[in-house]
């Protein structure tokens, strides 16, 4: 018996190494299938280590134990693989948000249950994992759902302005800090289920204020916030495993929300504060107050474009994931390049809903990496650049932010696409971005606007080439 509860904890340990090697496989395009491949194999020991753990320490007969966990293992992997099959790229933000509620809402049934199990014969210590737990859980859980509901457009992605809503955010946790010394002190299901409710308003109300443009640095946020709920329960459970797991995700979700609010030049306070992003994005007009006019092209024109150019740059965004023109853009550039033109593409950090999204995109139709260039390894290269095609992309190619200091966005890095001779701009409609800011990119002289489908545009013009 001992012997197999070492081995369990041996594998949770190489279990943990194996989560490590895939987190640094998953940071390069290059080596992102033998991360996926490493985090695969330390899920399948993690599982098989905790079912001969379960099966050991339960209180049950063998057989019902195992029966238990074989079915809730069956119903867990049917619904995966249905959703991992059906779901579309441009859905994976809002999955991964509903994902992390999952994360959120097992750490405070996991609180719940290790208070009402244990009673009030627990320390102080194993009292403050279980309130830490379930409040971390709780805003977790609803502060996902609400992203889940911006990201898949089924609530408005304008930030909720109540009013002196940070006051309310600071007395919320402040009530729940007396919540905690009463819990610790005379414990009951009273205060902790008081606390749940306040935390789980909180989270609501904390991401409810975050305006569209910030919504990558949210999905990462949230992300550290499952991981350190898991963490919490692994503290609770008293598993090695759960605690590692956890604090690798809350960490890295920590480490990749500062790079994503470095990339679009914002304080992380300022963003959980309440983000940018207002309701509709106001009309540009001239000097004397006259409204500017964009100019069309079609097709055909811009093939012709294509073929006097001896460099091209691509800047993707939501709209191409949506349009799905990923594999017809990769045709474009192959047949651009066999025609010796030179093509580049640039990716913005938080272009899409989803901190990469693009680069995986661009991967999935085998675009070459060697021309998948960041912001600051291309911004240098757009003066000197023939024709720049804007596929979908809005927010992070708005010269608002340069030349705009009463810009949302002003500050914000973004892709100086307005530099190169002739700008290209994909779009359906005349619309403003994610970030409901207006884009003087649209009315600049050397910008011409191609109308429609993005998917049925490129390939007009791959048909025209």
């Amino acid at each position: 018996m001992d012997t197999l509860h070492s081995l369990a904890q041996a594998a949770y340990v190489v279990a943990g190494v194996l989560f490590i090697v895939s987190l640094a496989g998953l940071s390069r395009q290059e080596t992102a299938k033998t991360g996926n491949r490493a985090g695969k194999v330390g899920m399948t020991l993690a599982l098989a280590a905790t079912v001969m753990l379960a099966l050991l320490d339960s209180e049950r007969s063998a057989a019902s134990t195992a029966i238990l966990i074989a079915l809730a293992l069956a119903v867990g992997a049917v619904i995966g693989i249905w959703r991992a099959r059906s779901i579309e790229m441009t859905q994976m933000p809002e999955m991964i948000a509903m994902l992390h509620s999952f994360v959120g809402m097992a750490a405070v049934l996991v609180g719940f249950n290790s208070y009402l199990t244990e009673g009030n014969g627990s320390g102080a210590a194993h009292l403050v994992e279980v309130f830490l737990g379930v409040f971390i859980g709780a805003i977790t859980l609803t502060g996902s759902i609400v992203a889940y509901l911006k990201l898949a457009a089924k609530i408005k992605s304008a930030p909720l302005t109540l009013p002196a809503r940070n006051l309310l955010n600071l007395v919320a946790v402040a009530v729940c800090l007396g919540l905690m010394a009463w819990f610790i002190a005379s414990p009951s299901i009273v205060p902790l289920a008081l606390m749940t409710a306040i935390a789980l308003a909180v989270g609501w109300h904390l991401v409810a204020a975050i305006g569209g443009g910030d919504m990558p640095v949210v999905v990462s946020m949230l992300n550290s916030y499952s991981g350190w709920a898991a963490a919490a329960a692994g503290f609770m459970l008293s598993n090695t495993l759960l605690i590692i797991t956890g604090s690798l995700v809350g960490a890295s979700g920590a480490l990749l929300s500062y790079i994503m609010c470095r990339a679009m030049n914002r304080q992380f306070i300022s963003v959980i504060l309440g983000g940018f992003g207002a309701e509709e994005g106001t009309v540009v007009v001239a000097g004397d107050g006259e409204e500017l006019e964009h100019r069309e092209t079609t097709a055909v024109e811009v093939a012709e474009l294509l073929k006097a150019a001896d460099s091209v740059i691509i800047t993707p965004g939501y709209g191409m994931a949506v349009a799905k023109a990923q594999y017809p853009v990769a045709e474009l550039t192959s047949r651009l390049r066999a025609m010796g033109i030179k093509v580049h593409f640039g990716v913005h950090p938080v272009a899409g809903r989803l901190p990469g999204h693009m680069n995986v995109l661009l991967a999935e139709a085998k675009v070459p990496y060697d021309i998948v260039l960041e912001l600051d390894e291309i911004n240098p290269d757009f003066p000197t650049t023939d024709v720049v095609l804007v596929i979908g992309a809005n927010d992070t190619v708005n010269p608002a932010a340069e030349d705009d200091p009463g810009s949302p966005i002003a500050g914000m890095p973004v892709l100086e696409v307005w530099k190169a001779h002739d700008v290209i701009v994909f779009k359906r409609s005349m619309a403003v971005g994610y970030a409901g800011v207006q884009n003087p990119l649209f009315y600049r002289d050397n910008t011409a606007m191609l109308f429609g489908d993005a998917k049925a545009r490129v390939e007009d013009i791959i048909q025209a080439l």
